[in-house]
């Protein structure tokens, strides 16, 4: 039985992740193991909290779903979708709001659909850098819709670059099987929405 000590945006990801359903095993574990920390931690959205804390992302499209918009982080040094920490709004989709608009500049974007659904969840390593040891991120990640005409200004201290790729190129960019995952999603998406859309 779930604990009455837990607060809201506890219990609203609690739900939402036990609702949500992976589409292989590897997914479901990082959904266990997203669900174990965020049911035994209070500050499970805290930067600070160890070993790992929760974390949003977004995948941005174009509304014909055949581009993506990444941004070559400047720290990792790598092609990565756009998110982030939460930085105390304690729900993971107003914080990759927040992160879309920081790190792109975007004014106008939104969820496919119009509502936060989540896409998929991810448990990867992120190395020691300063003061902070190598730790998780959780990342609950979101399909986010944009139109590649719209004018990007870059966060020079998150990002090296900003560039749309077609959908297929950017995965391949970004060079790891989460990705690779999304890629699939994202084609299975568009191939369910075409039809609807003629």
């Amino acid at each position: 039985m779930e604990s009455a000590a837990l607060d809201p945006h506890q219990r609203a990801l609690l739900a939402e992740l036990r609702a949500y359903c992976g589409v292989d095993p590897v997914e479901e574990s990082h959904r266990a193991a997203i669900l174990v920390q965020v049911e035994a931690t209070p500050l499970w959205w805290h930067r600070d909290t160890l070993p790992g804390h929760v974390t949003a992302s977004a995948f941005v499209i174009d509304a014909a779903m055949d581009r993506l918009l990444l941004h070559h982080h400047r720290k990792l040094d790598r092609w990565l979708q756009l998110g982030g920490h939460d930085d105390g709004e304690r729900d993971p989709a107003r914080a990759v709001l927040r992160e879309v608009r920081e790190e792109s500049g975007l004014a106008e974007f939104a969820f496919l659909g119009g509502q936060p659904t989540i896409l998929d969840l991810d448990v990867h390593a992120i190395p020691a850098r300063g003061a902070m040891p190598a730790h998780d991120h959780l990342d609950v990640r979101f399909l986010i819709v944009a139109d590649p005409a719209a004018t990007l200004s870059r966060d020079a201290a998150e990002s090296k670059e900003l560039a749309w790729f077609a959908v297929a190129e950017g995965i391949a960019l970004m060079d790891e099987e989460a990705a690779e995952r999304v890629g699939r999603k994202i084609a299975g998406i568009r191939a369910a929405l075409r039809p609807l859309r003629r």
